[in-house]
């Protein structure tokens, strides 16, 4: 045989080599053992992907107070009542209603003695943007300091234009998009305070396209409100590119949203009574709500069903939680954080002690780690112990920081928080858009951040953290 044949032939076996074959978790100690078995569960008949074709294709769109996350909510209370569990309840939850209305229309007009037709921009209205059809130059600026060193006098009766990318040196986007992120979410409102009659941002997002980004944004209590949207990135560099041109640019902007009354909602709970210590929880969870140009695939319908395969996963390997396991789908992250803060007034005020509470809301990526908080000390560095069982799994860091959105809350009360950590190089490509579809998630990923979930939660039951 040639050389390069026997590479080739040896790459082959490498390749196609039965699973027992291939470099495995060590199976050597009881816990290595039970890792096993839920990976190889929730790879094998995994419900995961199946839950969330489901939930995206009966509601997507599901922003608070929308008939969509009514739809969600039932769809929640369903799917966990399906798994038997020990208990499924609601929790009532007062959620803000915004509605974007007809769809909002951005362009860039012809200059002034110039003939031609306006470009339209692509655009979407930020969340919680009031309504609005004005027309006016445009000022860009780079930052909210820039804004202010403009002062009232130049930027009065004037379209603000906040026009800086994410950092694309930074290797992980997350940081780049909580870095670039005052653009969308205090810009609109400071700009108000200067006079600004609307404000437009860059989409959030290193991504190269014409697909818009939306968000919250917020105004400053007793300060003027303005419309305010997002740009595609394209479109963005498209209007920086006429005001290099002509500094007078003007563009037309035209938001129809309205706000409602508050509306009722619900967040949705599951459990597993724990065999020894009924009163102690270890939850898990994800948010149920989704903006409402989104299918919310990634963000966050994939966090809800590796929460609930979770539970799954228990009850299909006859694993009996020591502590009561506990899912929670929570309303309202987008736009208001009133699921969260229900949640934990609720377990404040609850006889129940948390022991831990995990949440992935950063998409159905393939998972590498978790961050830990804590107040007793560093939780990230005692989890560390657990390496070795889930390196062979592609884990590979407990790293000491901040949980997500949902879950933050139980922290002051003295809980142990944390948040799933998968490859986000692409979350930020489809996070907040019409993108953010089923076609984008990869089941076996999907399913990999369940088994990592479950994994680490059947740890911690079982060893303490």
């Amino acid at each position: 045989m040639l050389p390069h044949r026997r590479l080739i032939f040896a790459a082959t076996l490498l390749f196609t080599a039965p699973l027992d074959a291939q470099p495995t978790a060590p199976t050597a100690t009881p816990e290595a053992a039970t890792l096993r078995q839920i990976y190889s569960e929730a790879l094998s008949h995994g419900e995961a992907f199946e839950n969330l074709r489901v939930l995206v294709t009966t509601a997507p769109g599901r922003l608070a107070g929308s008939k969509a996350l009514d739809r969600a909510v039932a769809w929640g209370e369903q799917t966990l009542t399906t798994l038997k569990l020990d208990r499924v309840y609601t929790q009532d939850v007062m959620v803000p209603h915004w509605e974007r209305g007809a769809k909002e229309s951005i362009a860039l007009l012809p200059a002034a003695g110039v003939k031609g037709e306006a470009v339209a921009l692509s655009a979407v209205a930020l969340g919680g943007s009031v309504a609005g059809d004005v027309t006016a130059e445009v000022i860009e600026v780079k930052s909210l300091e820039e804004l202010t060193q403009l002062g009232r006098e130049k930027i009065a009766g004037k379209i603000i234009f906040f026009n800086r990318p994410m950092d694309p040196t930074m290797v992980n986007p997350g940081p780049a998009y909580g870095q670039a992120g005052d653009q969308r979410n205090r810009g609109p409102g400071v700009a108000a305070t200067f006079g600004a009659v609307a404000a437009l941002s860059r989409s959030l997002t290193h991504a190269n396209n014409d697909i818009p980004h939306t968000g919250a944004t917020n105004y400053i209590p007793g300060q003027p409100k303005i419309p305010a949207a997002a740009l595609s990135t394209t479109a963005a560099d498209r209007l920086s590119t006429a005001l290099a041109a002509n500094s007078h640019s003007q563009v037309h902007v035209k938001i129809n949203s309205q706000w409602f009354d508050d509306a009722l909602s619900h967040n949705v709970i599951g459990e597993i009574r724990g065999s020894e210590f009924p009163n102690q929880i270890i939850l898990v969870g994800g948010h149920l709500d989704s903006w409402d140009i989104a299918p919310g695939a990634h963000d966050d319908g994939a966090g809800l069903v590796q929460s609930i395969e979770v539970l799954r996963l228990f009850r299909a390997l006859g694993l009996k939680p020591r502590h009561t396991l506990r899912c929670v789908l929570f309303v309202n992250e987008e736009n208001g954080t009133r699921g969260a803060t229900a949640y934990a007034s609720a377990a404040k005020d609850s006889a129940d002690k948390h022991l831990f509470a995990v949440e992935t809301d950063n998409g159905g990526f393939q998972p590498h780690g978790f961050t830990l908080g804590s107040t007793q000390g560093d939780a990230a560095d005692r989890a560390s112990r657990w390496l070795p069982l889930f390196r062979p799994y592609g884990i590979f860091e407990f790293r000491k920081g901040a949980a997500g959105t949902d879950v933050s809350p139980l922290l002051v009360q003295g809980v142990t928080v944390g948040e799933m950590t998968p490859d986000s190089q692409r979350y930020f490509d489809v996070h907040h858009t019409t993108e953010d579809s089923l076609d984008k998630v990869n089941p076996r990923e999907l399913h990999l951040g369940a088994a990592a979930l479950a994994s680490l939660i059947w740890l911690v039951d079982t060893q303490g953290l």
